[in-house]
């Protein structure tokens, strides 16, 4: 069965009756209700059987009325008067019965009485609650907008950084280019002096071979690290490909 939007049906002010019907979500049957009702609020029996929730809601609105609990009055108009609680045209303003159900019945959310937003609040979560709530929220939204910008000087001072040290490790693997060539020129050009020979023909030095010059390395230095034979022969070959190709 299709529910209808008690929504529609917020008034000023209510009779008992009405403001049960709505409260019972029984709008549906309204007039028919209202035609039966004959003014006595004992509705436990008779046609009203059928609807227990009625019988308790109508129960509570008068234990409110009784007790001081819920404002009351006649036409709309709120008025202390107890002969009123006997009146047909007792009235019970829609505030009144808002605030009443709010604190006495906070489970109870009646779509007549209260909105969807309200509807969806924890019921351990008053007014004053949701307000610090929101507050909060909007302290927590104004600081993660200043993390955020944190984050993002931070990202930038991160970007400088990496291309400062990627410039660095550039300029140092250019040193240490220009570093090994440097090397490769001094041994290239020492090994040409020990192995050549002047314009007359005469060496100039007792060295004949790279063969020679290695094995009277590895006799003054044995078992220096990078004084072996092997890599000597490396170092050598490469340091005199580069001095005969390497440009003035």
């Amino acid at each position: 069965m299709e529910k209808n939007n008690d929504s529609q049906h917020a008034k000023v002010f209510y009779r008992p009756i009405e403001a049960a019907i709505r409260w019972s979500d029984l709008m549906q049957y309204e007039t028919r209700i209202l035609h039966e009702f004959t003014g006595v609020y004992a509705l436990g029996e008779g046609p009203f059987s059928r609807w227990p929730m009625l019988t308790l809601n109508i129960e509570r609105i008068f234990d409110g009325l009784r007790n001081g609990d819920l404002p009351y009055g006649k036409s709309g108009i709120t008025c202390g008067d107890p002969t009123l609680l006997d009146d047909p045209e007792l009235t019970i303003r829609h505030v009144d019965l808002k605030a009443w159900m709010t604190r006495f019945y906070p489970d109870q959310k009646p779509e007549f009485l209260f909105d969807d937003i309200e509807r969806q609040v924890h019921l351990a979560i008053s007014s004053e609650t949701v307000q610090i709530l929101l507050v909060d929220r909007e302290a927590l939204k104004l600081r993660n907008a200043e993390m955020e910008q944190s984050l993002q000087r931070l990202k930038d001072q991160c970007r400088v950084l990496r291309k400062s040290a990627e410039s660095q490790k550039s300029h140092e693997r250019e040193i240490s280019s220009r570093s090994e060539a440097t090397y490769l020129n001094i041994v290239g050009g020492l090994l040409t002096l020990l192995l050549g020979q002047s314009p007359s023909g005469k060496h100039y030095s007792s060295f004949k071979t790279t063969d020679s010059i290695i094995s009277a390395l590895l006799a003054y230095y044995p078992g220096r690290p990078g004084l072996s034979e092997r890599t000597l022969w490396s170092k050598f070959k490469a340091a005199r490909q580069h001095i005969d190709t390497e440009p003035y």
